[in-house]
């Protein structure tokens, strides 16, 4: 009986910590901007993804004589800070593109960052070598011929003509190149890279078993996961108490009218935040992965906890959200367990 009190309690505890990191990132964003940010979600898969591919990227190297399993059990840090940093980036253009258009309406807010969870869904089942080529080449024509022309004195008056002429035009070119390259490579432009089904990431050699305690073990690979809150939870607060941007983001948080009277750009520390907010997702996501299989709506099953974590724990308040994350991450733990006990 004691043994699988513990084993929930464990459990529990690691899920909690993978809900604390998403819901760090997000109550940051929500307390800064008031943004309800419904992608949040789909940042942790791109995470999740991301950890997928650079472990595909080390599996070459299991076969160095010697040395491989443990250049290939490196891979995870390697894909700690490449998840920070695709979802990171994927967090900035999100609030370059859509949400600093936004501000102030928060329904307007919510339905775009849904329909933009929808797209990514999406993009993970179909993203292929064509998709990927036809869309570097339409944001090659459309964004470099819109840069070239703002040179321009008269920009602002041919701007809607700019516009109306290069999207059509950068949009056409940009599936006749697709068209070209699926007719000339079929299946090898064309197939999926990750598709519907989900993908699995293997844990390290060393994340593997985990530590006797009496008739019990705790996992290596769920004490992993809270070691990595633990460093992160630490790095936010030293970066917002300790560094400059952290008193620029404190700063606008509690008076953005004033701060920008001070001199602080808002849109910089707006663009910043969601930045970092979407890392820790990316970073989510990738202790995620470490749990069990990867899909399309693998953002989907805890971004509703993860809100549950913010609210609980109260907007802009670190201990509060470590509480209510490790509580709801027991008790979800627990009650589905013994859900399907019954």
């Amino acid at each position: 009986m004691l043994p699988s009190i513990l084993d929930g309690i464990f459990s529990g505890l690691s899920i909690g910590s993978i809900l604390l990191l998403s819901a760090l990132g997000l109550a940051i964003v929500f307390g800064l901007m008031g943004v309800i940010n419904m992608a949040h979600g789909e940042l942790m898969m791109l995470g999740a993804y991301t950890t997928f591919v650079v472990q595909n990227i080390f599996k070459p190297f299991k076969q160095l004589p010697g040395v491989g399993e443990y250049v290939f059990g490196s891979y995870i840090f390697f894909a700690l800070i490449a998840a920070f940093l695709v979802a990171a980036l994927m967090g900035l253009i999100l609030e370059r593109g859509v949400i600093r258009y936004l501000y102030g309406r928060p329904l307007e807010t919510l339905l775009a960052t849904w329909g933009v969870s929808l797209i990514l869904q999406q993009f993970v089942r179909s993203v292929s070598w064509v998709m990927v080529v036809g869309m570097a080449v339409f944001c090659l024509l459309f964004f470099g011929g819109m840069a070239l022309l703002k040179k321009r004195p008269d920009f602002d008056r041919i701007r809607q003509g700019a516009i109306a002429l290069l999207l059509p035009l950068s949009a056409a070119i940009a599936l006749a190149v697709g068209s070209t390259l699926s007719s000339t490579y079929k299946l090898a432009v064309t197939k999926p890279w990750f598709g519907a089904q989900n993908v699995d990431v293997t844990a390290p050699a060393w994340l593997r078993g985990g530590l006797p305690m009496g008739n019990f073990q705790l996992p290596y690979t769920r004490m992993f996961i809270m070691v990595l809150t633990v460093v992160c939870v630490l790095g936010i607060y030293q970066f917002l108490q300790r560094s400059p941007w952290g008193l620029r983001i404190r700063s606008v948080t509690q008076n953005r009218t004033m701060s920008a009277c001070l001199g602080i750009s808002t849109e910089k520390v707006d663009a910043l935040t969601f930045a970092i907010g979407s890392g820790l997702a990316g970073v989510a996501g990738c202790a995620v992965s470490l749990l069990g299989s990867v899909g399309p709506n693998t953002g989907q099953v805890y971004i509703v906890n993860t809100f549950m974590v913010v609210v609980v724990g109260g907007i802009g308040k670190l201990v509060g959200a470590v509480v209510g994350a490790m509580v709801i991450g027991v008790l979800n733990y627990v009650i589905g367990a013994k859900f399907w006990c019954l």
